[in-house]
Parts: structure tokens; C-alpha cells; sequence
């Protein structure tokens, strides 16, 4: 084998395991909010920008709620890693599937919720590229 080969291999499997790493020791999404039910009764009398699509609505709804989601990695700590969003400390936002009708998988929406609760939302439907922010008027 090649010592080129060896480099690229042990490079690969380095990400690997790194990847792999840090997705197994990502902080948990806490609880719902304590109330759950005066949060939904917020959200049902909320204001929403026009350019979001009514799945990313029904998301921000169950974000709202503390859930139910339907994705197991929905909550996950969102990294930033393109620095796209303004520098938090790690753990501060996390993302949110928005399903997309049609896809058999998780699709490329997703909403970015900043803080715990949260104080500050993004949306992107082209999977990180690009950022709108979301104001919801309450």
C-alpha cells in the first residue's frame, strides 16, 4: 500500500471517528417548557413571516411546545461550522427538521432555534447555504 494511501486512509477514518464522536456526546435538549400549554396557545396566536412554508410553521409550533418531533436528531446542538449565524458559545442552537413534501428523507429545510428557551430563530431550505431570520410576531 502506498504511504499516500495510508495518509489519505488514516485521515478518513480520523474524521470518522470524530464525527462519530461528537455526534454521541451532543447536549440533550432539555424538557418541554414548563408550560407547555400557555406556550401553545401563544404560538396558535402568532404572526409568521410570509416566505416560510406552513411545515416550517408547524415546526416552529412544535419547537414552541417542546414537541413531539418527528426526527430523532430534531434538537441536536446545530454547530454553525460555516459561521453563517452570529458566534454563540457551543450547545446554543440547535436544529429542527422541516419536512419537505415528497422526500422519502430528512429533505434540506430545517429551522435553527437559538437559546434555551429560545430567543431567536433561523430558517433554510437549501441545508445551511443560506440563512433567513424569523420574526414571530406574538
Amino acid at each position: 500500500m502506498s504511504r499516500a494511501l495510508r495518509i489519505v486512509l488514516i485521515a478518513f477514518a480520523a474524521v470518522a471517528i470524530f464525527q462519530w464522536w461528537s455526534s454521541r456526546h451532543e447536549v440533550a435538549p432539555e424538557p418541554a417548557h414548563r408550560h407547555a400549554e400557555s406556550s401553545a396557545r401563544a404560538s396558535s396566536a402568532a404572526s409568521y413571516p410570509d416566505f416560510l412554508p406552513p411545515e416550517a410553521i408547524e415546526t416552529l409550533q412544535a419547537i414552541d411546545q417542546g414537541g413531539p418531533f418527528p426526527y430523532s436528531r430534531d434538537g441536536v446542538t446545530f454547530q454553525n461550522r460555516e459561521r453563517r449565524l452570529p458566534e454563540r458559545p457551543r450547545g446554543y442552537y440547535r436544529e429542527y427538521t422541516v419536512p419537505t413534501p415528497g422526500e422519502n428523507d430528512r429533505g434540506a429545510r430545517r429551522i435553527i432555534a437559538g437559546g434555551n428557551p429560545p430567543e431567536v430563530y433561523y430558517y433554510t431550505a437549501d441545508h445551511y447555504r443560506s440563512f433567513r431570520q424569523v420574526e414571530i410576531r406574538r
